[in-house]
């Protein structure tokens, strides 16, 4: 049940989408041998659960509690992932591959929001998760690049 006059469906995909990149993430810095890249991966957990906080307030407004699930199609991107890891003879390649994809997901979703007539301060704060993500996108991007 809402307890608004906006809806927030999107922004709570977004944190589903969110979550799961979270998740991809932590898996995928315990699969890659370079330092490098664990750091990199850590920041954008670290930038992906700093957006889930700055919009789980707005969900609880609306729903009365904070979403917690995951976007299926991250899981089954993480899940593919795995698999193809094991054949693949470039592991750190296919793993920014996948993760760029789910860059890609994340900035698909906070636009979607965007589009929505919703709270002024949670549009704020998707304008500014915008810009941040759009960063964690560009820097999967050069790596896979680099990494083809």
């Amino acid at each position: 049940m809402s307890n608004s006059d906006f809806n927030l469906k999107p922004v709570a995909e977004l944190i589903k989408v969110l979550n799961g990149g979270i998740e991809f993430y932590l898996e995928a810095k315990k699969k890659v041998d370079n330092l490098e890249l664990e750091r990199i991966f850590e920041m954008n957990v670290l930038e992906k659960t700093k957006a889930v906080s700055a919009l789980q307030p707005f969900i609880v407004a609306d729903k009365g509690e904070i979403e917690e699930d995951n976007a299926v199609s991250v899981e089954l991107r993480e899940t593919y992932t795995k698999v193809i890891a094991l054949i693949s003879t470039d592991k750190d390649h296919t793993y920014i591959s996948q993760l760029e994809e789910v860059e890609d997901k994340v900035l698909e979703k906070v636009d979607a929001a965007l589009e929505q007539t919703l709270p002024q301060d949670c549009q704020r704060a998707l304008r500014e998760i915008r810009m941040t993500m759009q960063a964690c996108h560009d820097e999967m991007k050069t790596l896979q690049d680099i990494t083809a």
